[in-house]
């Protein structure tokens, strides 16, 4: 009858999915308070079970979380290889999960296993991944106690200052959430920190605060712990009784804590258990053998085989024994490196993510002064300088527009290492748009006495869906270096069918010049970033070395492959090939430019009055005097709050909106006004990258963006076609 009940008990969480998790979940958590109660025993036996489970279930999170426990237990019970074998299955399964709290905490045991094994910076690289997963999913308490075990780390490493700083974290945000254990913990850390930096007060009074909260808490471990702090301190100033005081408090409770954990090892139950059966086993052979002894001859002779036999049994078990423990070290060493791998690969994440905010960051701290000085040189130019000051602004300006160039082939190189580029397909004419791209570098080319030669297959279409704007960033920096790198000579651009698949073709791109060439040993590392022929050609010739990594980079986007064949002095040839759809489109549509072409005089713009809202001073100046120099009124407000009231209360053809400003962001500002406004025209001013927010951009409500900074005739065109379309002008 019993066994019915169990089976259908056991039918029944089977088949009750939530009744299975909650049986999942009761195990681990009674294995975490046995855990806590020294029961090593039983606390295994509850993750078996919950293991057991989970697995049935295939829930890979709770099975997750049981081997972070297990990891948890065996690094207590000081098997440190089990451990290091039990965390690694969690952190794969938590990486593929996405189980980013969980693997935070994996990490963080992690680490203490490494400290246990005295391999600090191992530990170090451990903590640092946890941090990182805590502060992003904002886990304060764990977060805490990740930054004292990093403390503790670095005071074993006897880098006291570092520790200091890092404890001290701990410290304030254990305060600041009420983390007693933690505090406690943290202070008496600091006792040792201030100990060994010879600040003895401090050392005291952190020591005896930490010892006091353990103690009101009934923390024992860490209560033992600041005895023996205490002990030490009491002995560096020479009060001798009291540092053996404490030292006996610190035996004493450490003897009792021993012996309970002693008493509750699961290790030390197995053995007795295993004990206790070898003991019993021996009995019988005892007991055998006696009878043995009134048996026949036969008998013995069989009995003498028996033996016999399991001898040779026992050293064939003895043999696999030893195999086995061969291969579970092999295993063990495996599964270390493999979890080393694993940190590295989280660090190598961290590394780059860290670069990425950098240089977004720099770039726009960068751009915004570029406003300034491509701003005021343009202006300066226009305001007819002395004939000896010219040369000097146009080289004040070629510097900005260099400097321009240089910050945005960094941004374009960064978000293609980030893979944040995307591919936009759209039907378009692909020998038009190589014709435009020629038109538009004629000019550079005959600069250099460049006659550039263009011949397209007869037997390839004209019409393709692709990512027109990436093939054009190719082309323009492949014939740009070519033009670049030519005098007095001529640059084939050359496209042709290489394979037909449906209407996918394979097209070939080919620009070859008679320039100076590259030598074999450039050519093996010149896609690269910020690799050139040498400096010598950089100081002559120019350029930031980033134009053939971009180039490579956005070519393996379209999935294409790119190859070069150069000889010095006889010139270069660059050749990609790309897969494209065919379209039977007859002729696809240009894109509009954005710009007014038609004629300003037809614009009635004396009682236009524009906003803007710009908190930079130096801006404010250069902006206004542009729309002053374009006979347009405005009113400059410099925070987001006023410009909000300002557009309430009067009436604005166009605004101009910053984005970062003290108070509310352009952007929340914007957002305001579409919730009385829709149809105020807003304009974003914004050093960002556009296409990192464009997304925001949109959502926020903006008219349309302008960057900073922008070119003087850009600017005031994207105004014009505002107006005009505002005011039903012809465009």
């Amino acid at each position: 009858m019993l066994f019915s009940i169990t089976v259908s008990s056991q039918k029944t969480i089977e088949e009750d999915p939530e009744l299975l998790q909650n049986s999942i979940n009761y195990r681990i958590s009674q294995a975490q308070t046995e855990l806590e109660s020294f029961n090593y025993y039983k606390a295994q036996q509850n993750l078996d079970e919950a293991l057991n489970l989970a697995e049935q279930s295939d829930n890979k999170k709770s099975i997750a979380i049981i081997y972070t426990i297990k990891g948890k237990l065996q690094h207590i019970i000081e098997d440190e290889d089990k451990a290091i074998k039990s965390l690694t299955k969690a952190i794969e399964i938590q990486r593929l999960i996405n189980d980013s709290e969980n693997l935070g905490k994996s990490y963080k045991i992690f680490g203490d296993v490494y400290s246990a094994k005295k391999e600090y910076n191992l530990a170090l690289d451990s903590y640092t991944a946890s941090k990182s997963l805590f502060e992003q999913e904002s886990l304060n308490a764990e977060l805490a106690e990740v930054l004292l075990c990093e403390g503790k780390t670095f005071i074993k490493l006897k880098n006291y200052t570092k520790a200091r700083d890092v404890i001290e974290q701990a410290l304030a945000l254990a305060r600041k959430e009420g983390f007693v254990r933690t505090e406690s913990e943290a202070l008496i850390s600091h006792g040792i920190v201030y100990s060994k930096l010879n600040n003895i007060d401090k050392a005291l009074a952190a020591a005896n605060e930490g010892v006091k909260l353990a103690k009101l808490n009934k923390l024992f471990i860490i209560l033992s712990e600041g005895y023996l702090v205490l002990s030490d301190i009491y002995n560096i100033t020479t009060d001798y009784k009291s540092s053996r005081d404490y030292l006996e408090k610190h035996l004493f409770l450490s003897d009792s804590l021993r012996g309970l954990k002693r008493a509750n090892s699961s290790k030390e139950q197995e053995v007795q258990y295993l004990l206790n059966e070898a003991n019993q086993k021996n009995s019988e052979i005892v007991q055998k053998l006696e009878k043995a002894e009134d048996d026949n001859n036969l008998s013995t002779l069989i009995s003498i085989l028996s033996v016999a036999l399991i001898t040779i049994l026992s050293l064939l078990t003895l043999s696999l024994y030893k195999n086995n423990n061969i291969r579970l070290k092999t295993n063990n060493m495996l599964h270390k490196k493999n979890a080393e791998l694993i940190i590295a690969k989280e660090k190598a994440e961290l590394a780059s993510k860290t670069k990425a905010n950098f240089l977004s960051t720099v770039t726009h701290e960068l751009r915004t002064p570029l406003y300034a000085v491509t701003g005021l040189s343009n202006m300066l130019l226009e305001e007819n300088p002395k004939p000896e000051q010219i040369q000097h602004l146009k080289s004040l300006k070629f510097s900005g527009d260099y400097l321009l160039t240089f910050i945005n082939d960094i941004l374009q190189i960064n978000k293609i290492e980030a893979n944040k580029v995307d591919i936009e397909p759209e039907p378009f004419n692909l020998k038009k748009k190589i014709n435009n791209i020629i038109l538009a570098l004629n000019n550079s080319a005959n600069d250099n006495n460049i006659k550039i030669h263009f011949e397209f297959d007869k037997n390839l279409p004209e019409n393709f869906i692709a990512d027109q704007l990436k093939i054009s960033q190719i082309l323009i920096n492949l014939i740009g270096n070519s033009i670049k790198f030519t005098k007095d000579g001529d640059i084939w651009i050359r496209v042709y069918k290489i394979e037909e698949t449906g209407k996918i073709y394979t097209v070939r791109f080919e620009v070859e010049d008679n320039g100076i060439g590259i030598s074999q040993e450039k050519q093996d590392n010149m896609f690269e970033s910020f690799s050139q022929g040498s400096i010598q050609i950089n100081r002559k010739y120019g350029g930031t070395g980033l134009g053939l990594s971009i180039v490579k980079g956005l070519i393996d986007i379209l999935k294409g492959k790119i190859y070069v064949k150069s000889e010095l002095e006889k010139g270069t040839t660059f050749y990609f090939e790309i897969p494209m759809e065919y379209t039977s489109v007859e002729e696809a549509k240009e894109v509009k430019t954005n710009y007014f072409d038609g004629n300003t005089e037809e614009l009635n713009i004396e009682n236009v009055k524009i906003l803007v809202v710009e908190d930079n001073k130096i801006n404010q100046m250069i902006t206004k005097k542009i729309l002053t120099k374009m006979q347009l009124k405005c009113d400059i407000i410099d925070n987001g709050e006023d410009a909000v009231d300002m557009i309430r209360n009067n009436k604005y053809d166009i605004v101009l909106m910053d984005i970062h400003m003290p108070g509310i962001s352009g952007i929340e500002a914007t957002k305001i006004v579409r919730s009385f406004d829709k149809e105020q025209v807003i304009f974003a001013l914004t050093a960002v990258t556009i296409e990192d927010k464009m997304q925001e951009f949109e959502e926020a409500g903006f008219t349309d963006i302008i960057p900073k900074p922008f070119k003087q005739e850009e600017f005031e065109k994207k105004l014009y076609q505002a107006l005009a379309s505002k005011k039903g002008a012809p465009v």
